[in-house]
């Protein structure tokens, strides 16, 4: 039997590597061709900041992927401790505004959060989602309806591209043949057929 203390201690430094992995790919610059777009449609040609928009954006919904879909409670937990850590050390952020910048992420977190749990509505989610990028992007205007579809598809690509990774680096669940999706268990497979118990 491997003790308890080594036991956990692996699976600290398991998940720690994984974490990091997974922000290094949330943390992917956009493309630039996206950037020009958001530029031209909603920064008043600003580049600059429509790549920071956009790594916002890319950053929160690789978060709230994490919060949605992990299944484990420590993995949403890491990633927003890594995306922290990460923003502090950001080349890109001189270190007399991490403050503002971490205030920024934050606010734009919680409004795409908003975004993908408001129910009710008629509007879909990536209108949604893209409607929110536009009124960061351009400090409030009102969008044109096919730049919201744009950046509507956009952001729904950059969470599908963050549940996919979520999956491939922390493993999928998956249930039996024989047992029904209310089964209290799932197990797990996290690579190289490795397989753990999950409760639900």
């Amino acid at each position: 039997m491997v003790p308890r203390i080594w036991r956990e201690w692996r699976e600290s430094r398991a998940l720690g590597r994984k974490t990091v992995a997974y922000v290094a790919l949330v943390r992917a610059e956009p493309l630039e061709a996206d950037a020009q777009w958001l530029a031209s449609g909603a920064t008043r040609g600003d580049v600059d900041h429509a790549r920071w928009e956009l790594r916002y954006a890319r950053r929160a919904l690789g978060l709230l992927a994490a919060q949605r879909d992990a299944l484990d409670d420590r993995t949403p937990s890491a990633i927003a401790h890594e995306l922290a850590a990460s923003l502090g050390r950001e080349p890109l952020v001189d270190a007399a505004k991490l403050a503002v910048a971490q205030r920024q992420f934050n606010q734009r977190l919680g409004a795409y959060a908003d975004a993908l749990g408001e129910r009710g509505v008629m509007e879909p989610t990536a209108a949604r989602l893209g409607r929110t990028l536009l009124s960061f992007a351009s400090g409030g205007a009102a969008p044109d309806p096919g730049n919201i579809a744009r950046a509507g598809a956009l952001l729904t690509g950059y969470l599908a591209e963050a549940s996919s990774a979520l999956e491939r680096i922390f493993g999928a669940a998956t249930l039996p043949e024989h047992l029904p999706p209310s089964a209290s268990t799932v197990e797990v497979t996290a690579g190289k057929g490795a397989k753990q118990r999950v409760r639900r």
